[in-house]
């Protein structure tokens, strides 16, 4: 996987050399157009997996942009007007996650997202206790982080 993902940031080097323009969207198209060659050349089944995780990586990163923008706009909207919106309340989620990197990585992202704060981590690594501003139901908050970003998150690390 390292080896592909090495070849098609070389691949997109060389269009930005061969093009002439240094750019981010010259890169990225580089990228795009490295990656799509590599897939249409590998014969390898063990090497697939890079195929698969990549456009799941990108799927993420715009799954939680826009998680945070709403997060976010729902935060200064309540901020900016004089009623208060926000139902403060601490929810334990069960983790799907087991190594230590999966439960770091999921509550490093849980964090970022305005709104939710990490509290803590059970003793036996199987729940999060998170406090979230806005609760309206607490099996719906988990309902959602479980089919949005725990298990999108997990489909790129495992």
């Amino acid at each position: 996987m390292i080896k592909n993902f090495l070849m098609n940031l070389l691949l997109s080097f060389l269009w930005v050399a061969l093009t002439g323009s240094l750019s981010y969207s010259g890169f990225a198209f580089g990228f795009i157009l490295g990656f799509f060659v590599l897939w249409i050349m590998n014969k390898n089944e063990e090497e697939q997996r890079y195929f698969y995780r990549v456009p799941k990586i990108f799927s993420f990163v715009f799954y939680f942009l826009y998680q945070m923008i709403k997060a976010n706009i729902e935060v200064a909207y309540d901020v900016i007007t004089p009623k208060y919106f926000f139902r403060p309340g601490v929810v334990r989620y069960p983790l799907s996650a087991r190594s230590d990197f999966e439960i770091n990585a999921l509550s490093t992202l849980i964090s970022l997202t305005p709104g939710t704060l990490i509290l803590d981590v059970s003793e036996d690594k199987k729940a999060l206790y998170i406090h979230a501003m806005y609760l309206k139901s607490p099996e719906q908050f988990v309902k959602q982080l479980k089919e949005g970003m725990e298990k999108r998150l997990l489909e790129i690390i495992r």
